[in-house]
């Protein structure tokens, strides 16, 4: 088994990539697992640029292969914004609730046809010894007036998808996975690495 380093300490991540990662030989495992890293500046303008400056920075201070992402929620009504500010687009030391509260403050009044968006997700796996390889998913939906679920993290439950009848927060891991934009990217990651490897 490989070490994976993952970018990230959110649990919920990890669990998601552990679960689309079955049947591969990494052993995954999140980044603060590795050590006690300061993080890099996102300053990157485009996911892609952010996914790849973290997997570059982690995977040379923990000397292991590194997968980041970056990804956010695209609101249209909002000319994409959060976009790469969405971890932090109610400010720098903002909640997943700070976040929320302000997506729904700057939709109020807008009707559901108006509140349509997206998540987007950018992986980046990188072999310190040379692989980089990228994969992009996204998944569409609607902004709630109010949160439903309590699973997922993020703007989860504020996420609706019609098609389901359930945000994101409302499903099962392995539902969320089957629609949601990292679990897009994470299959076709897996398909190319399972080819590789």
């Amino acid at each position: 088994m490989c070490k994976l380093t993952v970018a990230s300490k959110n649990r919920g991540k990890i669990a998601e990539i552990k679960a689309a990662f079955t049947g591969l030989p990494f052993s995954v495992i999140p980044v603060s697992d590795c050590g006690d890293f300061s993080e890099p500046e996102e300053t990157g303008e485009t996911f892609a640029a952010n996914a790849e400056l973290k997997a570059r920075y982690y995977a040379e201070a923990t000397k292991t292969i590194c997968l980041a992402d970056d990804s956010g929620l695209e609101v249209d009504a909002l000319n994409g914004a959060p976009g790469v500010y969405s971890a932090r687009f109610a400010g720098p030391a903002a909640t997943d609730a700070d976040n929320n509260a302000k997506l729904l403050k700057l939709l109020t009044g807008l009707g559901s046809e108006q509140r349509t968006a997206r998540f987007r997700c950018v992986l980046v796996y990188y072999d310190p010894l040379g692989d980089l390889l990228t994969a992009e998913g996204t998944c569409e939906g609607i902004i709630l007036e109010t949160p439903r679920g309590d699973g997922g993290f993020g703007y989860d439950p504020l996420f609706y998808i019609p098609e389901l009848g359930k945000t994101l927060a409302e499903m099962t891991l392995a539902e969320k996975n089957a629609v949601s934009h990292r679990g897009a990217a994470l299959r076709d990651l897996a398909k190319v690495l399972k080819q590789k490897l």
